[in-house]
This record gives C-alpha cells, structure tokens and sequence, in this order.
C-alpha cells in the first residue's frame, strides 16, 4: 500500500506537465476584463488565482475536489460507530483527489499520533500570555510558536534548497499542522474557560473524536467536531483565511508564518468572527421576540420585518458568491434535525423558523442579492445547545477545519511552483482617466 506522501508525489508529476503547458502555450489566453468597481471593491470575482481543492459555484455550492458536500460525507470512509468521515480520511481525499480506503486512513491515523505531540514550549508559551488574551490571539502564537520547527525553513536554509522537492518539506509541515491545531485549539479552550485542567490525547480515538475528548466534551460531540472541521476546511482560494495563506507562503515564507497570517485574517468580523455575531443576534432576538412562546410563523415575519424596517440586517443571510442556501448550512441543519433533543431545541426551533421566513421577507424587501442563509447561521446554535458557550472561542473551532484546506492548498502550491503574488496597482487618476472623468 502507497503512503499518503507517495500517492501525493504521484499525482504532483502528473499534473506538473498541465501547468508548463497552460503557461507555456496559453498563457496569453485572457480569462476576463477587470472593471473600476472590481479595482475598488476587492477584487471581487477576478479569476486570477488557481486551486483544484474547492470550487465554490454560485448556484450549487462548494465542491471538494469535484465532489458536493453530501457526496463527500457519503463516499468517504466513516469513524468508527459514526455516519461521519474521520478528519484524516478527508485530509486525504482534499491532498489527492482520491477516496482513501480504510487502511489508507488507518495509516493517517498512526502517523498523526507521533505529529499529534507537541512540543511543552509552546503550551508555556501560551500559559504565560494574559489570561484575557483573545482565543485567537493564542492560536496564531501557538502556530507561530512551532515556527523553528519548521522543516521547510530548515530545508530552505541548508543551502540544497530545489523547487521540484520543495513540496515535500512543505507537506511535512503542512502535516503537522493540522495534526496537531486541535491540541492547541483544545489546551486553549482548557486554559481559558475550564480552570487550566488539561485531558491527555487518547491514542485510541481519530482527530475530530479527540478533540471533543480533550475539551470534555460528550459523545454526541464527536460528530460535532467532524462534521464542523470538514465543512468549515475551504472554500476557495479567494476568501481572506485562505488568500492570505497563499498570498504569505509565496513569499516562501513556511507554513507557520503562513497559517499564523490566515487565522490573523480569519479573526475578523466579516470572516470568521460571522458566527458568533450571528449568535448573538439570535439570542437577542428570541429574548425580544419570542419572550418562552414557540416562534410561528407570523411572530417572526413581524420580527423581521420590524428588524429591517429599523435600518439593521439579518446576520448570516446572503453571501459574497453563493446565490443559494449554504449546503453547509443544510448539512448543520440536518444534523440538528437528526439530533434527539437538539431538534426540540428553542434556539434550534427559532433558526429553523427564520430559515422558513426569512428568505421570504428579504426578497420582498428587496435590497438583499441574496436572502438565502450562510453556514454561519446555523453553526453557532450547534456549539451552544452542546454546551460550548464561550462564543469567542468559536472561530478557533472554524480555524481548526481551515488548516486542512490551506495547508493542502499551499502543498501544491509548492509542487506547482506558483509565483510570489504580486498585483499591478493603479492610482485614482488612473481610473477618473479611464472613466473618462479626468
């Protein structure tokens, strides 16, 4: 049986020759023009940047390596007692493209265990910083902290550094990454919010299942943990997590710096930070509104409609690309409904009255291009129904699955060799010019 690393190189040497052809032959073929308000409004949907881990189509939702989200959770291997895919079997499938068998996941299992150890220095490091330093804050120290471990740089710096084998000190790292940012992500959760009391690894259980031990968590949550790091891995290579992970590694700086940089850009309010605000706005909302009676129909299409006639929005509706509901938002939501006691949840039944509404309303009111909802209005009621409470905390979960798709995605950037990013700017003048204004 071929090693992940092994299939990895086999298929890196069969897609190196599409890459110098595309250049090589095609490299002048246009793929689109760039207006004014696409310089000014962040590049939205300029094709300039290539990744075959995710595509995230308008209309259909996110892909993995061609596959939607139901067939992903369907075709690959499942944990142990689980109707879930353990974290490592979709490692696999995002670095190769290929369904993993079970002892191909098994062997995943076995290595990650010696990757899973992380060094006592950087849970000092974390344990000296104040106590109320952000979640994230701590996570990106804790991945910068393993940064002189770091075997890229080592290769790098040995003087034998060749850009055809650059790829596997890369995946080294990469490997140990999101091996060991559910250690870190847990020891945070305990250091912060559980009095510093710390739950060992169990050797026996797969990632999603440790670290639902580590932080305490009950058996229920282990599917939790599963299903939230896969769906939250990626989506594309455009949004700020993952840009700035790829934009930073092409620099060559290694995946420590890279990974630190995309949770920095993961932080903010209209990234990763969505889902607690989201929460929080349907907490609010059922205290105002619903007051302990059930939520129907007609009390929150009022509610909603006093919300938006006031001037605010509805957070977790619409989305920068998709014109549809998020499929991760349906996956969440079919867990829920499957859930004993989750289903009959309050907070649960209020989402799933505003998922019925809201759509309706917003296209009445007809300001939103999208009235469908993100995957951040269902993930947060998930971490609190389940007792994980502390909402700040909740981005570092999203941070945990986006390491896989970054760092499979900066894996083959290396093995393709993709250029250091470095854009054309323009001024104002410029574009007054050619707008015909100046």
């Amino acid at each position: 049986m071929s090693t992940l690393k092994e299939t990895l190189r086999k298929k890196i040497d069969e897609h190196r020759p599409r890459i110098t052809r595309l250049t090589k032959e095609f490299g002048d073929v246009k793929l689109g023009d760039v207006t004014i308000s696409q310089a000014i409004g962040g590049a939205r949907d300029v094709k300039c940047l290539v990744t075959d881990i995710s595509y995230l189509d308008p209309q259909e939702g996110i892909r993995f390596r061609g596959k939607t989200i139901p067939e992903t959770f369907a075709a690959l291997p499942k944990a142990k007692n689980s109707d879930y895919p353990t974290v490592e079997a979709f490692w696999y499938f995002l670095l190769t493209g290929e369904v993993p068998t079970a002892a191909q996941v098994d062997a995943i299992l076995v290595e990650w265990k010696t990757r899973q150890q992380v060094p006592k220095y950087v849970f000092d490091v974390l344990s000296a910083m104040p106590k109320d330093s952000h979640p994230m804050v701590m996570l990106s120290t804790g991945i910068l902290t393993l940064q002189k471990d770091s075997k890229f740089a080592a290769f790098y710096n040995s003087g034998k550094f060749n850009k055809m084998t650059a790829w596997e000190s890369v995946y080294e790292d990469a490997s140990d990454i999101v091996a060991r940012i559910p250690i870190i992500a847990a020891f945070i959760y305990n250091l912060k919010y559980r009095g510093g009391k710390q739950i060992a690894i169990d050797p026996k259980l797969d990632m999603g299942a440790n670290f639902a031990h580590m932080i305490g968590q009950s058996e229920e949550y282990k599917d939790v943990a599963r299903m939230y790091f896969i769906l939250h891995s990626d989506h594309e290579s455009g949004n700020v997590s993952a840009h700035t992970t790829h934009l930073v590694h092409s620099a060559l700086s290694d995946p420590y710096y890279s990974y630190s940089a995309g949770l920095n850009g993961l932080a903010g309010p209209l990234h990763g930070l969505a889902n607690q605000e989201v929460l929080d706005w349907t907490i609010k909302f059922q205290e105002k509104y619903c007051k302990g009676v059930e939520p129907t129909k007609e009390l929150v299409t009022k509610a909603l409609w006093d919300t938006l006639n006031s001037g605010q929005v509805v957070p977790g509706y619409g989305h920068a690309v998709l014109r549809k509901t998020d499929p991760r938002y349906m996956s969440q939501r079919e867990f829920c409904l499957k859930t004993k006691g989750l289903k009959d949840d309050p907070l649960f039944k209020l989402v799933a009255m505003i998922f019925e509404v809201a759509p309706v309303v917003l296209t009445e009111h007809g300001k939103a291009k999208n009235p469908w909802p993100n995957v951040d209005a269902q993930s947060g009621v998930i971490q609190w129904y389940f007792g994980l409470r502390e909402w700040d905390y909740y981005t570092v979960l999203f941070g945990v699955g986006r390491a896989l798709g970054c760092m499979a995605n900066i894996t083959w950037d290396r093995a393709l060799g993709y250029a250091i990013e470095r854009p054309k700017s323009v001024t104002t003048a410029m574009l007054e010019k050619a707008a015909g204004i100046a």
